[in-house]
């Protein structure tokens, strides 16, 4: 976790190993492929970023890791709002994710935020993660712990049981803990919940 802030690399080792620890292993056909990534290209009139791409290729097709909660556009989908190129949407269009176009030229660039607001002349894009690669496995892992299935619980901020551990930060107010076969994601001001690889894991926690 602490290696996806300094590299693209490490950021795609996280969620390799995540992916396979936390479900099914990454395989050839849950990405998008470069025939689909420059088809977009052609039709936005512009060249995706190489983090953006290494995205779309190792993971872009995997549900349970871009789309329980929020959604990862498809490449097909990839539109320009503002001065920026959005690749992710709020599930109930409430916010976008996306890169500024002026640092589209960059590999790993920052990626930016825009709440939908009641008053359309206060939006604006705000930052969000600082590399591309790290929203990408922040995204990965929460959207994981977002879905709908018997292995997750949602909890009360005070509800924090004692003993887990904390991981290295990662993610825009996030905090992560660790206990056997339970991961505790801790969303600041919003949310905290848990996913564990087993029933027992989920009755101890």
């Amino acid at each position: 976790m602490a290696e996806t802030l300094h590299s693209r690399a490490g950021a795609w080792t996280l969620v390799r190993g995540f992916a396979a620890y936390w479900g099914e292993p990454l395989g050839p056909a849950d990405g998008f492929s470069d025939e689909e990534l420059d088809a977009a290209e052609r039709r936005l009139g512009l060249r995706l970023p190489a983090a953006l791409r290494e995205t779309y290729r190792l993971f872009g097709r995997r549900a349970d890791l871009t789309s329980n909660q929020d959604v990862l556009l498809t490449p097909d989908e990839l539109f320009l709002m503002d001065g920026a190129l959005v690749y992710r949407e709020e599930n109930q269009g409430c916010a976008h994710w996306g890169v500024l176009l002026a640092d589209l030229g960059r590999e790993d660039p920052p990626t930016v935020v825009r709440p939908d607001l009641a008053d359309k002349s206060q939006e604006r894009w705000e930052p969000w993660e600082e590399r591309f690669s790290t929203a990408a496995a922040v995204m990965a892992m929460t959207e994981k712990l977002m879905e709908d299935d018997d292995l997750i619980v949602f909890m009360e901020d005070d509800e924090l049981p004692d003993g887990l551990a904390e991981l290295p930060p990662l993610g825009r107010d996030c905090r992560w803990f660790a206990g056997p076969d339970v991961l505790v994601l801790v969303v600041e001001g919003a949310f905290m919940n848990a996913r564990a690889r087993t029933e027992e894991a989920l009755d101890a926690l």
